[in-house]
């Protein structure tokens, strides 16, 4: 049963939001809270009434306020009708932890990602109306009317790789104190993001700067005292550069490079990018022409070069693209200057997976220590990670990469052979701590800083800068992280963070209300409109 709200001080005044984040291999829901803004700016003191709302997890001990589904609501392609009884218990979650009298004010956002984009538009649009039916007819939870935008208004939507990273960006800025000036900052914190298929960047040009680009998207956010902040951001996606599109891209080009250069009967592809002797069947994936015997499955043994792996692999960013709107990064994609005296980024997902969960080098970035640490694990023979990999089984209860959850479910910290490390991981640390390396410097163009006082471990925000500044480094120019406090960085943050901004009142009742930012129909290109051969 929810809890009753009368003369409970936790609940008094409470409001509630749920996002479901409908991804490619699950969807997770995930309930949040924060208090009536107007009762909180008028309680608090003046010197907390220039901040956001405070939004926290949904339940009172912060236990269960989130759940997970799976397979990826795409799978439902062919059979839209199913959708119900796949989201019946995210939905049951929900009811049990949100008192029923607040249901109805409530607002439930289902924002698809990854795997609804891939879809063609009918399946999409059957998609979205049976989960839209489904929703307001079995529950009582705020939910839009059909509108231009789709059946359910905003509330059932498929969101572009740009809205994802903006919201991730908002939350980054949230967690971290980006949007107070108290803090000493001339800018907010930029965001970084990788995952399996694709990259993005979001971060707030130097003002000098802004007038380089036409591609901002205005951000506008509501402080307690009524006070609105307007940030220009800048957010572009490139499809094709995660960590597993693009080894899939790097096993093509080394085995047509192996097929146009072999000689007699040799059938190994030396592969620098997998650890020393390690021994992989590996079928490139190929989007145009390629001869028939580079198509088929070869072998790749890992000769173990985290230099030769740098090299090779930084081809894949495709830097020499044609730039039709300069200035450009990576295939052509116009991205403002970024001054890193000024901007500071954090980067989360795989920036922080490859980083911590084999090196235990999570938080402020030495590229000098990542280098050290890649380069020796690369080196290292096949057999004898294997050997340490099955002596921390022995030691640890495994869970696959992402969020490695404590005995009561919270996000915990993991060094080197924690219960995230799998064999798919090691195999593959190799590759994908080259393409993070690759991406950052040679991709994006941030400077390789040393740290000569070595490098703070930690998931926590403020712990990171403390940590940075007792060494002498100020703020990091890039630090990895998964979580601030106990609070993971999600996107679904950040979209919370912005509905719990508009229901602060205004300072005057003329200003017009809040919306979430408008993504410019003018945007970069991202990669999938350039054929470059990625499946």
């Amino acid at each position: 049963m929810p809890p009753p709200t009368a003369n409970d001080p936790w609940l008094a005044g409470r409001h509630f939001g749920i996002v479901i984040d409908a991804g490619s291999s699950g969807s997770r829901l995930q309930i949040y809270s924060w208090k009536d803004p107007s009762i909180v700016s008028a309680d608090w003191s003046v010197q907390f009434s220039h901040t956001l709302p405070k939004v926290e997890k949904g339940t009172r001990d912060g236990k269960d306020w989130s759940t997970k589904v799976e397979p990826g609501i795409s799978t439902f392609a062919e059979n839209p009708e199913d959708i119900g009884n796949y989201l019946r218990p995210l939905l049951g979650l929900a009811r049990d932890k949100i008192p029923p009298s607040l249901h109805k004010d409530t607002p439930l956002f289902l924002l698809a990602t990854a795997g609804m984009r891939l879809l063609p538009p009918d399946k999409q649009a059957a998609i979205l109306k049976e989960t839209c039916s489904f929703l307001v007819h079995h529950s009582d939870f705020k939910i839009d009317g059909p509108s231009e935008t789709g059946p359910c208004g905003s509330s059932v939507l498929i969101i572009t790789g740009e809205e994802e990273g903006l919201f991730g960006w908002i939350a980054v800025n949230y967690l971290m104190d980006g949007f107070l000036p108290s803090k000493g900052q001339q800018t907010t914190y930029g965001f970084l993001d990788m995952g399996g298929a694709s990259t993005q960047i979001a971060f707030e040009p130097s003002k000098e700067h802004q007038l380089d680009t036409h591609h901002l998207i205005d951000v506008r956010l509501r402080m307690l005292d009524g006070e609105e902040i307007l940030h220009k951001v800048f957010v572009t996606t490139w499809l094709g550069y995660g960590t597993n599109q693009a080894r899939e891209r790097y096993v093509g080009m080394a085995i047509n490079e192996f097929e146009q250069t072999r000689s007699g009967e040799a059938d190994v592809v030396p592969d620098p990018c997998l650890p020393k002797d390690l021994e992989l069947h590996e079928t490139p994936a190929f989007n145009g022409h390629a001869d028939e015997h580079a198509k088929k499955t070869h072998r790749l043994v890992g000769t173990g070069s985290f230099e030769q792996c740098m090299r090779k692999s930084a081809s894949l960013l495709n830097k020499n693209t044609p730039c039709p709107d300069v200035p450009c990064l990576m295939n052509g994609i116009h991205v403002p200057h970024i001054d890193f005296s000024v901007s500071h980024f954090i980067g989360v997902s795989e920036y922080w997976f490859s980083s911590e969960h084999v090196f235990g080098l999570g938080g402020p970035y030495d590229f000098v220590q990542y280098e050290r640490a890649a380069s020796d694990f690369c080196a290292k023979d096949w057999s004898d990670i294997a050997r340490e990999h099955e002596e921390s089984v022995k030691r640890h209860r495994l869970s696959g990469d992402g969020e490695v959850q404590g005995k009561n479910g919270e996000v915990v910290a993991v060094g080197k052979w924690g219960p995230d490390v799998e064999i798919p991981r090691l195999q593959m640390q190799c590759f994908k701590a080259a393409w993070i390396a690759n991406v950052l410097h040679e991709g994006i163009g941030m400077p390789r800083i040393v740290d000569p006082g070595g490098n703070a471990t930690t998931t926590d925000g403020e712990s990171a800068v403390d940590k940075a500044e007792e060494k002498g480094l100020g703020r990091p120019t890039f630090q990895s992280m998964d979580s601030v406090g106990d609070i993971a960085i999600s996107w679904t943050l950040g979209k919370m963070v912005l509905e719990a901004s508009k229901e602060v009142p205004p300072l005057h009742s003329a200003v017009p209300p809040l919306n979430d930012p408008e993504i410019p129909e003018t945007f970069p290109l991202n990669l999938s409109d350039r054929g470059l051969g990625i499946d």
